[in-house]
């Protein structure tokens, strides 16, 4: 049984996938109206046994836009001609966007500003003061 390996180990079976073909309104000119060329991929996130909760939770956040209500990611191919070409690519595009939503997304760092920038930033605030110091009428 075949499987399509993403990031953090985690490898989708292909029978979680559902590839379907339609007929295509992309290139292919005469033979667009008699071929089935575009590829959907339906692929049901809430019910995937691959994922860990955590992933699952992760996936479903970040690609909230993408998921129908039910939780079910689909994308279409319809770049190329041929059905092949296409279902490679959906499933290449699948790849890729599933492995950016796996990312855990980085831990901060805490930063303390440096001497030089605290020192400029007294500095103007110092020339701002003058400047306002400036605008009264001098004191009779």
């Amino acid at each position: 049984m075949a499987s399509i390996n993403l990031q953090g180990g985690v490898s989708v079976p292909e029978a979680e996938l559902e590839l379907r073909a339609a007929r295509s309104s992309g290139p292919g000119g005469q033979s667009v109206n008699t071929t089935d060329s575009k590829v959907e991929l339906r692929w049901d996130v809430a019910s995937s046994g691959a994922l860990t909760p955590a992933q699952r939770e992760r996936v479903m956040d970040r690609l909230s836009s993408r998921l129908t209500t039910d939780g079910v990611l689909i994308l279409f191919g319809s770049e190329h001609k041929s059905q092949h070409r296409n279902r490679e690519a959906v499933i290449a595009r699948f790849q890729s966007i599933v492995d950016e939503a796996l990312t855990p997304p980085k831990a901060r760092r805490r930063t303390r500003p440096t001497r030089g920038s605290k020192e400029r930033r007294l500095t103007s605030k110092k020339r701002r003061g003058e400047i306002k110091k400036l605008r009264k009428p001098p004191p009779t």
